[in-house]
């Protein structure tokens, strides 16, 4: 796993487009430069750079199919379904058009396959208020992955607000 520092220098994530191409930013002179990152696809995500500035930086390149804002947003979250029970405060960790992830404290039952429904207000200047039916895709102790059931229906606001 990446973390913010590796070999004694910060590390930047890119996104890359549908067209393979990552926007690279030096953290010195602030020089952007496109990129055809395609080659990186199956083995290296993280790219040491040279600027022509002389600066040498970390880039982590991103190849996720949609953009994941990082938020720190409050809301609620109910287990649904036949056999579903629960649910409570949870803290949403980040957002794309496809899902989210969130977190949760304390000790919970949800498991894999497990459909919810969420709400919680967005941090944009209108505070927009979502509900989000959602099927668990992964775990990880008290963080939870999931997968927008409707991805069709992504809504204006948020797809304004995943600008990045």
């Amino acid at each position: 796993m990446l973390s913010d520092q590796q070999y004694g220098m910060k590390v930047q994530k890119s996104f890359v487009k549908t067209n393979d191409t990552a926007s690279i930013r030096c953290p010195e002179c602030a020089l952007v430069k496109n990129i055809a990152v395609g080659k990186f696809r199956s083995n290296r995500h993280t790219l040491k750079t040279r600027c022509s500035c002389g600066n040498t930086f970390l880039v982590a390149l991103d190849f996720r199919k949609h953009y994941r804002k990082p938020t720190n947003i409050m809301g609620m979250y109910s287990l649904i379904g036949s056999s579903s029970r629960g649910g409570g405060q949870m803290q949403v960790n980040n957002i794309s058009r496809s899902g989210l992830a969130f977190s949760i404290s304390g000790h919970h039952s949800i498991k894999i396959g497990q459909q919810a429904l969420l709400n919680f207000k967005l941090d944009d200047k209108k505070q927009t208020e979502l509900t989000k039916k959602v099927i668990v895709k992964n775990i990880r102790d008290n963080n939870i992955g999931c997968e927008f059931l409707n991805q069709s229906q992504i809504g204006k606001d948020l797809g304004f607000y995943l600008q990045p």
